[in-house]
């Protein structure tokens, strides 16, 4: 089938763009809407499970992660409903990692327990923030405390739970975000997914930031003060970070991001998502219509919700390899960089290595402890030298 498979792995994402509100901050496919009919919504994912069931065949399914806009807001029926049609179309690892990202409001923290009866056993909430003025800056729609409390619910009945957190708020400083952080980690909590606010251009912070309207914002010198505050408190707390943003004790890294960052193989499914599949014929990126509704009819009448596909040149995935690659700690493995033509980045790869900030050890290339800050320039020495 191809080189991808039995290093990254296989899984399934689910896409379900609902929100009650949209956050001012959020670029992701989501939208709100006051009714939505989740027995036609379900018959259109299982239209799309048995179309790229057919297509792959009996691949070995590791991780399943149902994202968003808020998959809590869907009936854990559906949910059900949807994990009965991926068993009867793939088999399962016998450890396999089923998420579903939710929202910290009460309303959705009481049906924590039926999705854990449907078959979930990670959930991932986004909580944002630890207090209330800056979950209102946000647009968040719950509090603090309903935050510890949908946490402390959730802990009770999954064995695992990761929350993410956004750092480089408005007026925030250094020393607020380790006494957030430090809290955070009081909270039992073995995976965090911690992100520096960014301001996407077609969003509410986006155009307010353009008009002026969004002061207070940590220049860049204090934003890494807040990235190396998030190294030290996690790294103490024996939460090392496992790729750039996200935390985690050892063995709870999140299964199915890892399929992503080591350029597995994954099907997507639901407005908007994407997907990498690999056949005979290569590695093809996969894409569905964005809009729910046009994706809804094209799943009904046309039998697909994709778009038209792109196979992915050898450049493409030498490039996506180590844009997704190079985020983890544990690097890329250099014998997968030959095969996919990354001989010829040798020499800024050891120039790289001089100036300290890559290390070959054991057989993988990755970013030194020094580099890790400096990602991004990293990236463009290697990918256009």
């Amino acid at each position: 089938m191809g080189e991808n498979l039995p290093e990254g792995g296989f899984g399934l994402y689910l896409h379900w763009p609902f929100c009650q509100a949209k956050c001012p901050y959020c670029d992701f496919n989501s939208h709100v809407a006051a009714n939505i009919d989740q027995a036609r919504w379900l018959r259109a994912y299982e239209a799309e499970i048995d179309r790229i069931a057919a297509e792959t065949g009996p691949r070995l399914l590791r991780s399943i992660f149902f994202g968003g806009g808020t998959p809590s807001l869907m009936a854990p029926e559906t949910v059900a409903a949807i994990l009965d049609r991926v068993r009867l179309r793939w088999p399962m690892a016998n450890d396999i990692e089923i998420t579903l990202e939710a929202n910290p409001t009460s309303v959705e923290a009481g049906k924590f327990r039926a999705f854990q009866a449907a078959g979930v056993n990670r959930l991932s909430m986004g909580v944002q923030a630890l207090n209330d003025m800056d979950l209102r800056a946000l647009g968040r729609m719950h509090s603090a405390e309903e935050a510890v409390q949908a946490f402390d619910i959730a802990r009770e009945i999954f064995d695992r739970v990761s929350f993410d957190l956004i750092y480089a708020r408005q007026g925030q400083s250094a020393a607020d975000w380790r006494r957030e952080l430090q809290q955070a980690l009081e909270m039992a909590v073995d995976h965090l997914s911690l992100y520096q606010l960014t301001i996407e251009p077609e969003t509410v912070f986006g155009r307010r930031h353009a008009a002026g309207k969004l002061p207070n914002l940590p220049d860049e010198d204090a934003a890494i003060d807040m990235w190396e505050v998030t190294q030290e408190i996690c790294d103490a707390a024996g939460l090392r970070s496992y790729e750039v943003s996200n935390h985690a004790r050892q063995g709870a890294e999140s299964q199915h991001n890892l399929i992503y960052w080591r350029c597995g193989d994954y099907a997507g499914i639901g407005p908007g998502a994407h997907g990498r599949l690999t056949s005979s014929a290569g590695r093809a990126a996969t894409e569905a219509l964005r809009a729910p509704g046009a994706w809804l009819e094209a799943v009904e009448t046309q039998g697909s919700g994709e778009v038209p596909r792109e196979t992915l040149s050898r450049d493409d995935q030498l490039s996506e390899f180590l844009l997704m690659g190079l985020r983890l700690r544990e690097g890329v493995s250099l014998d997968r960089l030959t095969r996919l033509g990354g001989a010829r980045l040798n020499r800024p790869i050891s120039e790289l290595e001089a100036e300290g900030w890559l290390s070959q050890t054991e057989g993988r290339l990755a970013v030194t402890v020094t580099g890790r800050p400096v990602l991004e320039a990293i990236l463009r020495r290697l990918l256009t030298d």
